[in-house]
């Protein structure tokens, strides 16, 4: 994947999209910019709001600018100290899990990759109402690429 150059792949049940780029910090930097839920909004332009403590077994209310009349409610499923997973939705039915990765790199810098995964029998129904992903991953890869090497 090209850095900082979203791709998106569908079939029939499952719609994916996925962006990574090379950010020059370390890994425990990014994390804490990742689950700092109170100035989340100060660096990232694709988010409106969120609240809530992004931990495993919490549940987040997030509004996207992609959306922004409606409140996503997103359980933390899974947190380390390179991965980070957000899951909402109801299987088998329709969910969306967006799962955040980062590789510490020899140089010190870190790959970071966020892959956001809807899937489920009413996918067919709704992916014509779903916005085009790239363009905000491009820019929330962005962001936090800005913030984690300027601050």
């Amino acid at each position: 994947m090209a850095d900082n150059k979203a791709t998106s792949s569908a079939t029939t049940f499952e719609m994916q999209t996925s962006v990574a780029t090379n950010i020059k910090a370390p890994a425990d930097k990014i994390m804490r910019l990742l689950t700092d839920a109170k100035n989340f909004t100060k660096w990232n332009s694709t988010v409106v709001s969120l609240e809530g403590t992004i931990k495993p077994g919490e549940t987040i209310q997030l509004i996207s600018k992609l959306d922004p009349k409606r409140t996503f409610k997103l359980k933390v499923a899974e947190q380390t100290a390179t991965t980070l997973v957000w899951k909402d939705g109801f299987a088998p039915m329709f969910s969306g899990i967006r799962t955040f990765k980062l590789t510490p790199k020899q140089d010190g810098s870190t790959e970071f990759s966020m892959t956001e995964v809807f899937k489920g029998i009413m996918l067919p129904m709704i992916k014509g109402a779903l916005p085009d992903f790239k363009e905000n991953f491009q820019q929330y890869a962005a962001d936090l690429k800005k913030a984690a090497e300027n601050s």
